[in-house]
């Protein structure tokens, strides 16, 4: 007799998400749905304001992405008026770009993903010697691994062991869970690298701040480009930038990918991370420029895996519907002319997994009806999935040679087929990957930077609005959850409709009109769950993806009306992590 499992909330995100599956007597997920529980956002308020505040409105979408809604909501405006900015502003904002993306992918994995790889309790046990010599293994210069920073670890996570309250920030955990598959030593070492983390978070948030003037909401772009001359004029500013974002690459080629190369030595036979994804359809945009007409990554579109043949993005062809989604209209609309207006039908009763097993009383999704807040993006009527191994995917089959070049090694280096790409483990490889390349190449627009200062000064374009015109434009491209796009009409000198089609939507969306599931949902169906009661591998796959759910919804009432009230039990279901 199959049985409804919910996972309610999942923590280590940015939002409000709920995963359900209906798992067989043999533990392997049937279905699977997910459920943004959560309204929130800004689109709506930016309608009737003048287009060049709006960006400083909509990096608030989200306290994590701020930079990437912030730069694609200027670039937006920019695309509607027809505005060519400088390339000191382009190489600017590429920088402050490669600050947030190392901090994004940094913290996800240490922070929020890793400890779905890496076992706390385990550490514990660790022979500090063998582990500080095993670190050598993956690297020739790794970081924090010496055989006493190594025994400080160990004391300081012990403390927390020892005190009646437990591991602290690591209680709650499925510590000791059948999946977890490195030693002892293996989650020491990369538990020092999850506390030395701490460290580059805040180095990376200081380097991005050098340019954005504060973090985490930089206010230094504008409409037509940028305000920090005095700053890029300055050799100390300018050598603090080098200095630090030495500091991030350095972690990165000696923690994060040595990291990444022993996880895939010891997952790769765990069924939750290499079980092949349930969307094989990849969008990523070009983005991040280093020099003229020179990005680090491409636009595209792969289908089904074939890494034989790359289609180029008809902007046309997006849409959101809402078939599954609580919003009025249900019918598929180009972002141009998005609709939210709110349809909330809520849940329905049923039961689920309990902590003990044993079947319990449950509010759950509905999944006949509408069941998230999250639209469902389609390309031309088909789902797709969008971040870091899209991004790689696209760059790789289209040829372009950095990203080539360490995709092969990585895969040289752990032994793993090219199909291997298509998994969680790929997904998770692709973001410290996107983080190498980042962190190897930004210093080239940085360096061009430099010599373009000594004969063009030039930061910000100069532009006119028309109110007796009409415009519309978009801001898109590649931050590090996947492809995001800001979209805005404009009309009578003020914003007159506004959407922002974010990488979580994409891949975290409901079922469409036909049925078809998204990359979220898609991938769960076929998983075998260990133990109902700790469904680590659901967590594992969710988690891989980076989720940032508010982001996906961001759409407020701006009259004040309470909409809903939400209560989270956060060991609803015994699925507390």
């Amino acid at each position: 007799m199959s049985k409804r499992v919910i996972v309610d909330p999942i923590t280590r995100i940015e939002g409000h998400l709920r995963a359900e599956v209906i798992v067989g007597d043999d533990g392997i997920v049937q279905d699977a749905f997910v459920s943004s529980t959560l309204w929130r956002g800004l689109e709506v308020i930016a309608k009737g304001r003048d287009p060049r505040n709006v960006p400083l409105m909509m990096q608030r979408i989200c306290g994590v992405c701020t930079y990437s809604h912030y730069l694609k909501s200027t670039m937006a405006v920019e695309d509607a008026l027809g505005i060519k900015i400088p390339y000191n502003a382009e190489l600017v904002r590429s920088l402050m770009n490669a600050a947030l993306f190392i901090h994004d992918h940094v913290v996800h994995f240490y922070h929020l993903h890793g400890v779905d790889w890496v076992d706390i309790v385990s550490a514990l046990s660790a022979d500090p010697a063998k582990a500080s010599k095993l670190a050598f293994k993956y690297c020739d210069n790794p970081i924090g691994t010496g055989e006493n920073e190594l025994k400080l670890v160990k004391e300081k996570i012990g403390k927390f062991a020892k005190n009646p309250q437990g591991l602290g920030p690591f209680a709650n955990a499925y510590w000791g869970h059948g999946t977890y598959r490195l030693t002892p030593e293996q989650n020491l070492i990369a538990l020092s690298h999850y506390l030395k983390a701490l460290e580059v978070q805040r180095t990376a948030a200081q380097l991005l701040a050098i340019f954005g003037g504060k973090n985490p909401h930089p206010q230094s772009l504008a409409v037509g480009g940028v305000t920090c001359v005095m700053d890029i004029l300055n050799p100390a500013k300018m050598g603090e930038y080098m200095t630090k974002f030495k500091v991030l690459a350095n972690f990165i080629n000696n923690a994060y990918y040595p990291d990444i190369v022993m996880a895939a030595e010891m997952y790769k036979t765990e069924g939750s991370v290499v079980k092949p994804a349930g969307v094989k359809n990849f969008m990523a945009h070009e983005d991040f420029i280093v020099g003229r007409g020179d990005r680090l990554f491409e636009s595209g579109i792969v289908y089904d895996g074939d890494l034989s043949k790359v289609f180029e993005i008809d902007e046309d062809l997006i849409t959101e519907e809402a078939t599954h989604s609580w919003y009025q209209n249900d019918k598929a609309l180009h972002p141009y002319d998005g609709e939210t207006d709110p349809k909330y039908t809520g849940f329905v009763d049923g039961e689920t997994v309990g902590p003990d097993g044993k079947m319990i009383h449950s509010k759950q999704i509905n999944e006949k009806e509408k069941y998230s807040w999250i639209k469902s993006p389609r390309y031309d009527g088909k789902p797709m999935e969008v971040g870091p191994l899209a991004c790689m995917v696209v760059s790789y089959a289209k040829g372009n040679a950095k990203v080539q070049k360490v995709v092969n090694d990585f895969l040289k280096t752990t032994g793993l087929p090219a199909g291997a790409l298509f998994t969680t483990l790929g997904r998770t490889a692709a973001r410290m990957l996107q983080a190498k390349l980042i962190g190897d190449n930004a210093l080239i627009a940085f360096n061009n930077l430099i010599e373009n200062l000594k004969v063009d000064q030039e930061t910000c374009a100069t532009y006119t609005i028309d109110k007796d015109k009409e415009y519309k434009g978009r801001g898109i491209g590649d931050v590090p959850r996947g492809m995001l796009s800001h979209w805005v009409r404009i009309k009578n000198g003020v914003v007159e409709n506004y959407q922002a089609v974010v990488p979580s939507t994409w891949n975290a969306g409901p079922m469409d009109a036909n049925g078809v599931k998204g990359p979220y949902e898609a991938d769960l169906i076929g998983l075998k769950i260990e133990n109902l009661t700790q469904p680590l591998e659901i967590i594992r796959i969710i988690h891989s993806y980076d989720p940032c759910i508010a982001c996906a919804v961001h759409v407020m009432d701006t009259k004040g009306n309470q909409l809903s009230e939400y209560k989270l039990d956060p060991i609803y279901g015994g699925c507390s992590v």
